[in-house]
């Protein structure tokens, strides 16, 4: 599945898709940015509520294919512009880490 389909399948919302056609592989649930950065894993979608301009360097250092910001999380500012520019998709969703996790499992991720 790429990220334009896990979109429509977990009825999230983009805040930035520079690359939609990315393949999402599995899902990564983790706030503390240095472990993520140790074990998510390549094409992930990273689940998350950090909103900080380094969820961007460590999206692309652990090159997960998106971040979805959960609990209606937004990011701080500039965050978006620096995205974009890195080749960054990250998404958004009111609900919780776990019932996109749910969402994601069903879909057959």
């Amino acid at each position: 599945m790429n990220v334009q389909e896990l979109i429509k399948v977990a009825d999230l919302n983009i805040v930035t898709l520079p690359s939609p056609e990315r393949e999402v592989e599995g899902a990564y649930i983790g706030d503390l940015l240095s472990w993520v950065m140790g074990r998510a894993c390549e094409n992930n979608a990273w689940i998350t509520i950090m909103s900080n301009s380094n969820i961007v360097a460590v999206a692309t250092l652990a090159d997960v294919s998106c971040i979805i910001l959960a609990e209606g999380v937004t990011p701080d500012e500039g965050v978006t512009e620096t995205a974009e520019s890195k080749g960054v998709n990250i998404l958004s969703s009111p609900k919780s880490a776990y019932e996109i996790a749910k969402a994601l499992f069903k879909s057959g991720l």
